[in-house]
This record gives C-alpha cells, structure tokens and sequence, in this order.
C-alpha cells in the first residue's frame, strides 16, 4: 500500500475511535470519556451510568459503524456494477421491498382488521417481514436479470420493481388509519437506538457474509471500471461476478434495513467522497476506505441527531442528508469534475 494511503488509513481509524467515544459519551445524560473506560473495565460504581453505556449506548454505537460502513461499500459495489455515479444501495428495490414487508405487517390492520395488527406488530415481526420483503424482490430481480444481458437493463427492473412496491404501499397507505401511517412513518425516519445485544450479534453475522462476498470480488470490480468487454478478454466470468456482487449488496442493505430502517444519503454520497479524497479507483484501497468513511460519518450524524444535553432525538435520515449534501456538492464543485 501507497504510503500516503498508510498516514490517510491510520488517520482515519484513529478519528473513528474519537467518533465511537464521543458517540457514547453525548445524549441527553453526558459521560465523560474516563468513565467509558471504567465500564469497559468493570471499574464503574455508576450504576446507572454502566447501564446506559452497555445496553445502551455501546451497541447504538456499533450498529451505527456497521450501517455507515454496509450502506457505503453497497453503494460503491452499485456504482462499479453499473457504472452509473448515481447508483446507490437501493437501486435494485431493496429498500423498496423491505418497505413493502414493513408496510404489510404495520398497515395491513387497515385491510385485514385491527386483530391484524394486535397479532402481528412487534419488534421481530417488523425486521422478518424487511428482510423477507427484501428478499423477495431481490429474487424476482436475480430471476428477470439472468434473462437479460446487458447490466443497464438490470438496473431499470430494479426501478421497476420499486415503483410497484411503492404502489402497493400507497394502496395500503389509503385503507390505514392515522395511527398506522404515523407508525410507518417513523420506521422510514430509521433509527440506531433499538437494537439489543442478540439482534445486534445477527446483524452483524448478516453483515460478516456480504462483507466476505465483497473482499472476494475485489479483482471483479477492478476489471469491470474497464468495461464488461476488456473484462471477458481477462478473462472474468462477467454473469458470475455480477451476481455475487447483487448478493453482497443485498446482505449488507436488506439487513440493514430490516434491522435500522431507510437510511437515505450514506450509501450514495460516500463513495464519492471517497474517491474524492483518496483519488483512485482500485478496490483494493476504495473498500476499506469506503467502510471508514462510512462508519465515522454516521456516527457523527447520529451524534447530532442526539440534541446533546437534549431529551429529543432527530431522524437520522434527516441529519444524514442535512450534514452530508452539502458536503459532497462542496467536494465537486471544489475538484471541478467527478471521479470515477
């Protein structure tokens, strides 16, 4: 590795430590940094403290570098796939289906009556129907795409489903009373704060297997930034890696969205931020750059969505687009051009 890339990679995971500390030390109750450590310790006679860092804060904290980190590396996969800058996570319906499967289990009362919604509304239920309603429209996508061969053509049925799953969802929006549509409403806002240690621990295995498809078609994305043809005459099996990389989008933010809602801007805007910084296009040095970019960003969105010394708490989608636009627009208009 580039020395200079050595300096930026130290740096920033040396910035990521302050961002985990500082993510747990404000909120509306402010821990001092000596007492993060006393809990880590087992030194801390602050009960209540002890409680707040460790089932608390801890895993917000966590949950916040792993939805930073999979939404940047699953847009920096959607981007090389289809080399289109604009391409996100979410292109493929991801987040549309988990919407669907949300909306169904939330909204359905308004179709199927309220003993619906007494039955079936509940924490799990709401992160099975994401990732079920995740699944599926990745698997009509993956069956639709291996009857086409151009990569673009994947890319509007990806749209394509995503808008009939919003129909649908407007459909059960009209038949929903206000209490529903408010409930649904604020699982779109999405949120870090809710996860336990057991959910936690899943996500994360969900997370480890996109991860791993990622690391492994690191020389696939660097042959396709030179085109899909020059890739063949590598002789890069093009249907093959293309898949794995629609299977490791897929894990990282249909899991993400099961278990954090949709979190708009992160998966989008980092990868170009990224490039923007780091000036090259090689995987190998974009993916675990991209991943701690992404971590240390969200945790400074969520950060400020906290309202420090403040009992309310923002959406964090509204803090990841207010914080972040500006920012990338700032890069472009500074570098002049984009990268890719």
């Amino acid at each position: 590795m580039h020395t200079n890339y050595t300096y930026a990679f130290i740096t920033l995971i040396i910035l990521l430590v302050i961002c985990i500390l500082a993510n747990i030390s404000l909120g509306s109750v402010s821990i001092p940094i000596s007492a993060i450590f006393e809990s880590f310790v087992g030194t801390l006679d602050h009960e209540s403290w002890s409680y707040i860092i460790k089932d608390y804060r801890l895993p917000k904290a966590l949950t916040a570098v792993l939805v930073g980190s999979g939404l940047g590396i699953s847009g920096l996969l959607m981007q090389t796939l289809f080399r289109n800058p604009l391409a996100g996570p979410f292109v493929l319906g991801i987040s549309s289906g988990a919407s669907l499967g949300v909306a169904l289990v939330i909204l359905g009362a308004g179709v199927f009556g309220g003993a619906f919604a007494t039955i079936f509304v509940s924490k799990w239920s709401i992160i099975i129907a994401a990732s079920l309603g995740s699944f599926l429209v990745l698997s009509a996508v993956l069956v639709v795409s291996s009857k086409v061969r151009d990569t673009m053509a994947i890319l509007i049925i990806g749209l394509m489903f995503g808008s009939i799953t919003a129909a649908v969802v407007s459909v059960l929006s009209y038949f929903s009373s206000a209490e529903q549509l408010q409930q649904y409403i604020f699982w779109g806002f999405g949120s870090l704060g809710n996860l336990s240690w057991q959910e936690l621990g899943i996500f994360f295995i969900v997370y480890s297997l996109g991860m791993l498809l990622t690391i492994f078609s690191i020389k696939g994305l660097n042959s396709l930034l030179l085109g899909e043809n020059y890739a063949k005459s590598l002789g890069l099996n093009i249907k093959q890696t293309r898949l794995i990389i629609i299977i490791a989008t897929s894990l990282l933010a249909g899991t993400i969205t099961a278990f954090a809602g949709p979190i708009a801007f992160i998966g989008l805007a980092i990868p170009h931020i990224t490039r923007q910084i780091f000036t090259t296009s090689n995987h190998k040095i974009l993916i675990p750059a991209v991943f701690l970019f992404g971590a240390i960003i969200m945790l400074i969105c969520d950060s400020i969505a906290q309202l420090p010394t403040s009992d309310y708490t923002l959406p964090i989608n509204a803090i990841t687009s207010l914080m972040g636009a500006p920012v990338v627009i700032w890069l472009l208009v500074r570098k002049r051009k984009m990268l890719f």
